[in-house]
């Protein structure tokens, strides 16, 4: 598997083929998943009679916040890829150089973090626990996978360069200060 992703991570896309691929990839993310989540949550309260979470009005106004910087941290994040790594977040066109230019400098998946914001403040919105619940073991999932797979890849691609900035660049959460 490993091979296979080396190999396919070799090739470079056009920009419109990159291009193409963010907009099949935005609809699914900033559009079905979400979407889906939401849907599911819905019908799992129903199901089980869960109460709704209460309608307050600061809680709506966090979560909308904690929704559109989600948005923007990814929608950067992407940008950064797209431009800087000439490439897309699905590993079938994967960047073609390291990035660790900002947002990359804040933490190594500032698009895992805007995403998991985007569908926490989604779920949040909807007041559903379900949807909660959802986003909690999706984003369990998506950190899974980069943990022990994308990590891997990155670092049969970018060798000592990417284990220096997996030394001084957090995982997932910033640090506020700097070594």
């Amino acid at each position: 598997m490993k091979e296979r992703f080396l190999r396919q991570a070799s090739k470079e896309y056009s920009p419109g083929q990159r291009l193409a691929a963010l907009v099949v990839e935005g609809g699914f993310f900033l559009v079905l998943l979400p979407a889906g989540i939401v849907v599911a949550g819905r019908a799992l309260d129903a199901r089980f009679h869960l109460p709704s979470i209460p309608d307050a009005t600061w809680l709506m106004v966090i979560s909308a916040l904690l929704a559109l910087a989600g948005l923007a941290l990814g929608i950067w994040s992407v940008i950064v890829q797209f431009t800087r790594g000439r490439g897309t977040p699905a590993p079938v066109m994967a960047t073609q150089k390291l990035i660790i230019q900002p947002p990359y400098t804040f933490c190594r998946n500032p698009m895992a973090l805007g995403t998991i914001a985007l569908y926490l403040g989604i779920a949040l919105l909807a007041r559903s626990p379900a949807a909660i619940v959802l986003v909690v073991l999706f984003s369990a999932l998506l950190l899974l996978y980069i943990k022990f797979a994308e990590e891997k890849e990155m670092e049969a691609r970018f060798g000592d360069s990417y284990d220096a900035y997996r030394r001084q660049t957090p995982f997932l959460i910033p640090r506020p200060w700097r070594k």
